[in-house]
């Protein structure tokens, strides 16, 4: 376990960004991969950290919060 401004310090991200993260809004694959990093972790945990996603065709990818409410 570490706090967010470790997690944010080891990422090189601001707190606020692990807060949006966190909270299920949308980030970019490399925000993602520093986040696995600084958790020790390899990107093909990526699921395991952030879900899988559910893409539809011409819709937007659905949060994971938006996912456990389906």
């Amino acid at each position: 376990m570490m706090s967010k401004a470790e997690l944010a310090r080891k990422a090189g991200l601001s707190t606020l960004t692990i807060d949006r993260v966190e909270s299920g809004r949308p980030c970019r694959l490399d925000t993602k991969r520093k986040i696995l990093l600084a958790l020790g972790m390899k990107v093909a945990d990526k699921d395991r950290v952030f879900g899988a996603l559910v893409e539809e065709p011409d819709a937007p990818a659905l949060s994971i919060r938006d996912q456990e409410r389906a």
